[in-house]
């Protein structure tokens, strides 16, 4: 879930000067001259001058007894939270608490600083304290619901989702984010329920069937996923992500030739996504589809490395032997994989001269080891060339 501190923040400091000092709090022709630089802040950060209002707070003679030191923390601690130091902000506005500050939304303004601090206990502790504010506004109710999860007081989350969902019938985040929790609840059938019925009553975009699809798909439920991600792959036939992710759900099940398939499509608007199309193909079998796809890849050092690979499969050596200055010329030689596949190739071909200058360049231990048992077999074809045929 977007984390709403950033979008509650602006409205804050909107209403520290629009609303809320202006009626609660005592007229600034009350104050001494100190109050002058108070005022000065609360228009500097009106303005978005949240650096600015920091200099002018220093300016406050905080010994003097008009001072209004409520006030004088409440938007020292709005300015720390608008350029993100919430450490500084806490302090603050606990400060502007303890001197006195009534207003409830000094507690929404310390809620939005626990929460991006990740202090959840006292997140909710602050909300309960901003009494019936907090029933007018939607990402407040958020707020209190995410910090109930994240203490894993899983029936205390959903019910504050519940709460939203009567406080705002129309403001769907609620309805999403409890599939999401009945997702990671492992309560797949409910989840796939809320997730279709938000699927139907929202503008969904092709990111919330990519997020559904990619929860019920890490959960291991890819039937679901599929389900899901299959619609919106109708309905976004363009999007890539969709794409990419509903072939690795087809991955996942062992379906190479579907998921290749569906790359390939993909890959039309895309070419960057033909290596993925045709490695999947050569993973399947289908070498020679494998091979055409190839013949279209821009990154000539992905095209060879991968072209290599399937000529081996194919037992075409003569035609991968070949391929030695191609490797050469775009420095896949120094990728050991690649020299020793050459190797491979070279000696298939009964180039063994060839074949040995590359496993000299060997150093990897696994591919020493294999390279030794190719020299073996290099002087078995050479004593006894028949059993090379």
């Amino acid at each position: 879930m977007t984390n709403p501190i950033d979008r509650l923040i602006q409205c804050s400091i909107a209403a520290i000067v629009l609303g809320f000092y202006s009626h609660h709090l005592p007229a600034a022709e009350n104050k001494a001259q100190p109050t002058d630089f108070i005022e000065l802040a609360a228009v500097m950060l009106k303005d978005g001058h949240h650096d600015r209002a920091l200099l002018a707070l220093q300016s406050v003679d905080l010994e003097n007894k008009k001072t209004d030191l409520a006030r004088f923390y409440t938007l020292q601690g709005l300015a720390y939270m608008g350029l993100n130091d919430l450490e500084a902000a806490k302090g603050s506005l606990q400060q502007a608490v303890k001197n006195g500050q009534k207003d409830p939304a000094i507690f929404i303004y310390l809620a939005q600083t626990y929460f991006g601090l990740k202090d959840y206990k006292q997140t909710i502790d602050a909300i309960g304290k901003a009494g019936s504010l907090v029933n007018k506004d939607a990402a407040l109710i958020s707020l209190k619901a995410e910090s109930y999860w994240h203490l894993k007081q899983t029936e205390a989350a959903i019910n504050a989702l519940n709460d939203g969902q009567r406080a705002f019938p129309a403001d769907l985040r609620f309805l999403k984010r409890k599939v999401f929790y009945f997702v990671e609840l492992g309560l797949y059938q409910e989840a796939v329920r809320l997730g279709r019925e938000y699927l139907q009553r929202s503008k969904a975009s092709a990111a919330d069937y990519v997020a559904f699809g990619n929860a019920l798909r890490l959960s291991k439920e890819y039937q679901e996923a599929l389900n899901i991600l299959e619609i919106a792959r109708l309905q976004f036939p363009q999007d890539e992500m969709v794409a990419k992710l509903l072939a690795h759900t087809y991955l996942d099940q062992g379906k190479l030739n579907s998921a290749a398939f569906i790359l390939e499509q993909a890959a039309l608007l895309n070419p960057s996504l033909q290596a993925e199309a045709a490695e999947i193909y050569r993973r399947a079998g289908r070498l020679h589809k494998a091979l055409t796809l190839n013949e279209s890849i821009s990154d000539q050092k992905i095209k060879l490395k991968q072209r290599l690979s399937i000529l081996l499969a194919l037992k075409q050596f003569e035609r991968a032997a070949n391929m030695e200055s191609g490797l050469y010329r775009n420095g896949l030689l120094e990728d050991q994989d690649v020299r020793y596949a050459l190797a491979y190739a070279l000696f298939s071909n009964r180039r063994f001269a060839e074949a040995n200058k590359h496993l000299d360049h060997l150093k990897n231990a696994e591919l020493f080891r294999k390279g030794t048992e190719l020299r073996r077999l290099m002087e078995v074809c050479k004593a006894e060339p028949w059993q090379c045929t």
